[in-house]
């Protein structure tokens, strides 16, 4: 069968130099997503390991994006709005999310950080900030730059590839 677009052919030669590439990517990128749970790149310093991922992507986003609708969120993060119901809860228990009316339709609710949210996340980033400094500290801008840059087209690879169902 031939190979699909975007699928490697299955019959490649399994020695080539691109193979053993992809090898190694893929080695490294289960190091990395290994290595990135154990210590969660919770930060340093009093901040470390003090929220979770799903936390921290949450209050992230409606940072970046500001009060937001349940489904929105979720297609946003692409998630399902079950699990964002479920991973906002706490942190709306914990006054770091408020959930409001919505202002054109008084029945729908928008979910907003709360100051005590704003100053969380803050302390949060700074923390992670200075880990990524420390991690990359021999690195020079550019290199950061780079790695910034392949890293987010190689997650956006990741969600293109998972929203295609492929």
């Amino acid at each position: 069968m031939p190979p699909t677009a975007g699928r490697p052919d299955p019959d490649q030669d399994r020695t080539s130099p691109a193979a053993d590439l992809l090898d190694a990517m893929q080695h490294q990128v289960a190091l990395f997503a290994r290595r990135a749970e154990q210590t969660r790149l919770g930060g340093v310093g009093q901040a470390r390991n003090s929220m979770d991922r799903a936390a921290y992507l949450l209050l992230n986003r409606l940072d970046q994006d500001g009060p937001t609708g349940v489904k929105a969120l979720a297609a946003g993060m692409g998630i399902d709005s079950s699990t964002v119901t479920r991973q906002v809860a706490p942190l709306v228990e914990s006054g770091l999310v408020k959930r409001t009316s919505h202002p054109d339709d008084g029945r729908a609710v928008v979910l907003r950080l709360s100051p005590r949210g704003a100053s969380r996340l803050e302390q949060v980033r700074a923390s992670r900030r200075e880990l990524m400094a420390l991690l990359t500290r021999e690195w020079n801008e550019e290199e950061r730059t780079a790695f910034c840059d392949l890293l987010t087209r190689f997650n956006q690879a990741l969600s293109d590839f998972q929203a295609s169902g492929s």
